[in-house]
């Protein structure tokens, strides 16, 4: 007795279509699963013996093989229960095999015969579409996720014995319609960049920053507002396109952090991992590996608050995602990749006791303390981020000023509020989109050297003053790049096809960084 049940297996954001092949033969009982699974497919045969039993069928005593073709790949998930348990029930008549063929099965199953949510089925589903799959009964739990996908039909399940029931004709599992379809995404307003008395300057360079992903760290002492600033970055990030939503959510997805409410990520990441975490949680690891914190800010914004205060190691592995825009990972059991296209924004103190520079307090660190809490972020590091803004307290008159107008002077006043700033930074975005339509990149932070030669043609004072400041400033070739980039969506958010001094000249104001080590 012989039977083929399809279903699929993830490796890395992709996936696979696998066949589950099921043999019934004379002898001994036995349940064997090959085709390399891992310990979790190798657990299941307890799960579906007592799931096939408590849920009123009698278990097979066979020797039973479970082969998941290609054999040649590893194996990995609980979803493959479901589709291992219809193989069985197949195979002993219970289900007509000629019915099953045109579905695809993912879920876990309890003991007693539920079936159970499972992490990963949108990239599941996606790879099962394409494949030519357009029915896949799936985990109940789980179908607000995968009807994220248009062009399939979902069938959710709660319990074994509606499938077999459903193939029977003694119940119908109905496809699942959408319930969010047309959902309106809600800006969140209790986060504007009005709520920040003064600061202008560097709202401004948020804003440059916003406009092409560009890589920002905020230096300034306690209180200046760094993180204040920071948690609205997404405020004046563009609304998200459906591929990128899409992205994403396969990515949430994997990690398992997607919920019945919250089954489609419709917002611009913002993740902001303490100043512990390991190395393996910030790129993504372990023996399977998993994304981690600089995957899941794909799309959006990696917050590192405090950078000197982590681990140097562990910030060491930020650069090669943020060159590459994505994440390889090996170990034994195989190598995956995850896209890591993410805008990281960092916050810092200029020195140990944190008021270096600052004109109201005394700085108490000496020349060789703030050198060595500097020299705690590399230089190879440094060089990836493209600014470096350094914040000043904001004076007492202009926190009166802010919280004295009234509200008929606001109206007549000019409030950079986030809702002015998204507006502008979409249509710098959209400048570059159009710009870069025939090439492999969307936002001026991407150019390569190659395309910076294309686009970014300087004219002989702007080149002059670039010659200057990479004399002056002992700039890296990556450094300078990075600031004729800049000086590129300065342009842009100013409407000017040619980038002129003054536009880089306000990009070479944003190495904050280089200015403070020279007064060492």
């Amino acid at each position: 007795m012989y039977s083929q049940i399809r279903s699929g297996a993830l490796y890395g954001i992709n996936s696979e279509q696998v066949i589950v092949e099921t043999d019934l033969s004379p002898g001994l009982p036995a349940f064997n699963v090959v085709g390399l699974p891992d310990t979790t497919v190798k657990e299941s045969k307890e799960r579906i013996r007592a799931a096939i039993i408590n849920s009123g069928y009698k278990f097979p005593a066979k020797r039973i093989t479970i082969n998941l073709a290609p054999a040649g790949t590893k194996k990995e998930g609980t979803h493959f229960d479901l589709p291992i348990a219809i193989g069985i029930m197949s195979s002993i008549g219970l289900i007509k095999e000629e019915l099953t063929k045109k579905f695809a099965f993912l879920g876990e199953l309890s003991l007693d015969g539920s079936v159970n949510r499972i992490n990963g089925v949108l990239p599941l589903v996606i790879g099962l579409r394409n494949q030519g799959i357009v029915k896949i009964i799936l985990p109940q739990a789980n179908a607000e996720e995968a009807s994220a996908i248009d062009d399939i039909l979902i069938y959710p399940a709660s319990h074994l014995g509606d499938i077999v029931a459903h193939f029977d004709g003694d119940f119908a599992i109905l496809a699942y319609k959408k319930k969010n379809k047309g959902q309106i995404v809600k800006i969140r307003d209790d986060m504007d960049f009005s709520d920040v008395a003064g600061q202008e300057c560097v709202k401004r360079a948020l804003q440059i920053a916003a406009a092409a992903s560009h890589n920002v760290l905020l230096i300034g002492p306690p209180g200046a507002g760094k993180t204040m600033m920071a948690k609205r970055m997404p405020g004046i990030l563009p609304a998200m396109t459906y591929e990128e939503k899409l992205e994403v959510t396969k990515i949430y997805s994997i990690a398992g952090e997607l919920s019945d409410n919250h089954p489609m990520i419709m917002t611009r990441p913002f993740r902001s991992p303490h100043h512990t975490i390991t190395g393996s949680a910030l790129i993504g690891g372990g023996r399977s590996p998993k994304p981690g914190e600089v995957s899941l800010a794909h799309f959006g914004v990696l917050f590192l608050d405090e950078l000197p205060e982590f681990n140097r190691y562990v910030l060491e592995m930020l650069r090669q995602p943020l060159e590459d825009e994505r994440v390889t990972i090996s170990r034994s059991l195989g190598t995956a990749a995850f896209p890591a296209k993410f805008m990281l924004l960092a916050s810092m103190n200029p020195c140990p006791c944190g008021y270096y520079g600052d004109p109201t307090h005394e700085c108490t660190c000496t020349h060789v303390q703030i050198r060595n809490y500097l020299s705690k972020i590399s230089g190879p590091l440094m060089d990836r981020i493209d600014m470096h803004i350094e914040i000043m307290p904001v004076q007492y008159k202009e926190l009166a000023d802010m919280e004295g107008l009234n509200e008929e002077l606001q109206k007549l006043l000019p409030v950079r509020n986030s809702k002015i700033m998204r507006q502008e930074v979409e249509a710098a975005r959209q400048v570059q989109i159009e710009r870069y339509k025939d090439e492999e990149i969307s936002y001026n932070s991407q150019l390569t050297p190659g395309l910076i030669k294309k686009y970014c043609a300087l004219n002989t004072e702007a080149k002059k003053l670039m010659e200057a400041a990479f004399n002056r400033l002992s700039l890296s070739a990556r450094a300078h790049h990075k600031i004729i980039k800049m000086g590129r969506t300065i342009a842009d958010m100013e409407g000017m096809e040619q980038i002129g001094a003054k536009h880089l000249a306000e990009a070479i104001r944003y190495r904050s960084l280089d200015k403070i080590y020279r007064g060492l």
